[in-house]
């Protein structure tokens, strides 16, 4: 199934220093436009076998390339891909711990770093934190603007659109 995303802008405050965006999309973060940048969370041991992570390692390989980075809760290991910089924001010390609102800042901050040395204005990524991490998108939120309001970084954040499945009906 082809979806099409569907553009809604969040709100936030902007100056006149600082041109960052928040955008929110229903569509697959996977058929982002090709010059973003693509981010989301995963754990120091790069496990990444559950929700969007598997997906993530699925396309773009290089576990042990990350795992060389030895980068640790708070950081954000990189790598590069079809043209463009994959973050793998480090949320948390095992698969199977839950971040906190702090290492998250943490790592947006050193992607945020990595993101004005390279030039990387435009980044796509998925609710961090809010799927089997169970952060607030509230609160994530709030540290997104925080992290990145006075840069000219464009966020675009996706969710898949959501449908609606009759009892009867087959999933294929």
């Amino acid at each position: 199934m082809d979806v099409q995303p569907q553009w809604t802008p969040m709100a936030f405050s902007q100056s006149s220093e600082d041109s960052w965006t928040l955008t929110h999309v229903s569509g697959d973060l996977f058929r982002c436009p090709e010059d973003e940048s693509l981010a989301h969370c995963i754990s120091e041991d790069c496990r990444m076998g559950a929700g969007i992570a598997v997906l993530f390692k699925k396309k773009f390989g290089g576990v042990d390339e990350l795992k060389e980075q030895k980068k640790i809760s708070g950081q954000c290991a990189v790598l590069r891909r079809e043209g463009r910089f994959v973050y793998y924001l480090i949320t948390k010390k095992k698969y199977c711990n839950k971040p906190t609102y702090d290492s998250l800042r943490q790592s947006l901050e050193g992607m945020k770093s990595h993101c004005i040395k390279n030039d990387v204005t435009k980044i796509s990524m998925p609710r961090i934190g809010c799927g089997l991490d169970r952060l607030k998108w509230d609160r994530v939120c709030e540290i997104l603007k925080d992290v990145f309001e006075h840069t000219d970084i464009n966020i675009t954040v996706y969710t898949l659109p959501e449908t609606t499945v009759k009892k009867d009906q087959p999933l294929s």
